[in-house]
């Protein structure tokens, strides 16, 4: 079979295709061959150095993939053969809490991703995907579509008539904006492209910001809530953003801080968090009872992942250099 491996050093141009032996699954564990997958920011960041420096190679990259079970060891009885499965980002995160062993077990760093056209995985590492959806559809859930939920759902207990702002439209931020509105929330989402803005209008945006071209967006998000300001905010820009949201936000509001796009490190001002009690939490995507939970809520609802590109899984770096661009509007993904 074949896979990608990042060999030698960090880097795109290092992301090498290479011919492995096929695998076989033992006790306990499942044999899928890989239908689809999705990228993510963190994959970028794992290739280039950037997320884990430390991270020893050679690895095979990304977090996200669905398959289709082939062939099982001794003991599994949570799948069969021929069912169409995804793997869980952390695949010792099965409920509850996370736990410092559970989070060294994600996929693509540090433990092989799904980059390959075969893998094996523990039984209770796999959660099937929604029927209704394609298998390129459902490769976009396991880190995207479930860390959105986590922020907004699970952690953030968004109600119906509240308001959530979303920054950007890519992977996260798009599931935000579905799981928000049809969660009954009203929701505004920030771009630097107004012809993005008018895509996440068409999928139910109640109001939108360019933030180019109004620099100080919280400042708006406060006028379109009348003064009141948001319940909610999908952060995915880090320190670059973060002083914005303080000021978008209600007090007593929650901030989901999921993502580094705009910088991981800076001075942080915070006083806003204690004068107006914010609720400032880190989403690191989720377990596997709030996969399945979820899947149960996109199968209700028969909620469709936005996808922006399709790549063949041997064209892994041109989709890779898709995503870096920030050209894309949703899920950059691979069919194998």
């Amino acid at each position: 079979m074949r896979a990608f491996e990042i060999q030698g050093s960090f880097g795109l141009q290092n992301l090498v295709l290479v011919d492995k032996p096929d695998l076989a699954p033992g006790p306990g564990q499942v044999l899928l061959k890989l239908r689809a997958a999705s990228l993510n920011y963190r994959d970028l960041l794992m290739i280039q150095g950037k997320y884990n420096p430390r991270q020893p190679l050679p690895l095979v990259p990304l977090s996200d993939g669905v398959g289709e079970v082939l062939a099982v060891g001794d003991g599994v009885t949570r799948v069969a053969p021929g069912d169409r499965v995804a793997g869980i980002f952390a695949q010792a995160w099965l409920d509850g809490a996370p736990t410092r062993e559970a989070l060294k077990s994600t996929l693509g760093g540090p433990r092989g991703g799904m980059l390959a056209e075969q893998v094996v995985l523990s039984q209770d590492g796999v959660v099937r995907v929604p029927a209704h959806l394609s298998d390129v559809e459902a490769a976009t859930l396991p880190c995207a579509a479930l860390t959105a939920w986590r922020g907004l759902v699970e952690q953030g207990a968004v109600k119906p008539g509240e308001t959530v702002l979303v920054q950007g439209t890519g992977g996260v931020s798009i599931f935000a904006l579905q799981f928000a509105v049809l969660a009954g929330a009203r929701v505004i989402v920030t771009s630097s492209d107004d012809q993005k803005l008018e895509r996440a209008r068409g999928l139910g945006a109640w109001q939108t910001i360019n933030y180019r071209t109004t620099p100080a967006w919280g400042k708006r998000a406060l006028e379109l809530t009348e003064g009141k300001g948001v319940d909610h905010v999908i952060e995915v820009g880090g320190t670059g953003t973060l002083a914005q949201s303080m000021a978008a936000v209600r007090p007593g509001g929650h901030i989901s801080v999921i993502g580094i796009l705009a910088g991981a490190s800076a001075e942080v001002n915070l006083l806003p968090i204690l004068m107006q009690n914010l609720r400032v939490l880190g989403v690191v995507v989720g377990n596997r009872a709030n996969f399945e939970a979820m899947n149960r809520a996109i199968e209700a609802s028969a909620l469709m992942p936005v996808l922006d590109r399709v790549f063949p899984w041997t064209d892994a770096r041109e989709a890779l250099e898709h995503l870096a661009s920030g050209r894309h509007f949703g899920k950059v993904c691979l069919q194998f």
